[in-house]
C-alpha cells in the first residue's frame, strides 16, 4: 500500500516535496521510485533508489531533485527544487515485490514494479 501527498500548484522556480507513505510491503528490499506522467505520453522515471542502495535520476530532473528514503518512517520522499512548467505531471510513488537493482528498476518506466500509488499532481505555472 502506497500513499503520495505533496502535490501542489507553485510557480517556475518553486519548491515541493512530494511523500509517500508504504505499509505491507517489505520496505527494505524494495527498490522504490517515483514516475511521472503526463496525458498522452508515456509514463517516465523521474528517481529510483535501488535495493543495493544506488540512487539513479532523470537527466531532466539532476541536480533539481532529490529522493530520499526515511527509513523509520516507512517513507519515501523527493524534494522538487526549481520546478518547471515541463515538470507539470501526475507524480507516482512505485515499489518493486522484491530486490531489484536501481538500473532495472529505473527502465522502462517502471514497468516491472508491482506496487504502485494512486498519484499526485503537481503543476508549475510559468
Amino acid at each position: 500500500h502506497l500513499v503520495e501527498s505533496g502535490g501542489d500548484s507553485v510557480q517556475t522556480g518553486g519548491s515541493l516535496r512530494l511523500s509517500c507513505e508504504v505499509s505491507g510491503l517489505t520496505y527494505k528490499l524494495a527498490c522504490m521510485g517515483w514516475f511521472r506522467q503526463t496525458p498522452g505520453k508515456e509514463r517516465e522515471a523521474v528517481a529510483v533508489i535501488g535495493s543495493e542502495g544506488d540512487t539513479i535520476y532523470a537527466d531532466s530532473v539532476k541536480g533539481r531533485f532529490t529522493a530520499s528514503q526515511d527509513d523509520s518512517k516507512n517513507t519515501l520522499y523527493l524534494q522538487m527544487n526549481s520546478l518547471k512548467p515541463e515538470d507539470t505531471a501526475m507524480y507516482y510513488c512505485a515499489a518493486s515485490r522484491g530486490y531489484i537493482i536501481a538500473t532495472v528498476c529505473f527502465a522502462d518506466g517502471g514497468r516491472l514494479l508491482g506496487w504502485w500509488g494512486q498519484g499526485t499532481q503537481v503543476t508549475v505555472s510559468s
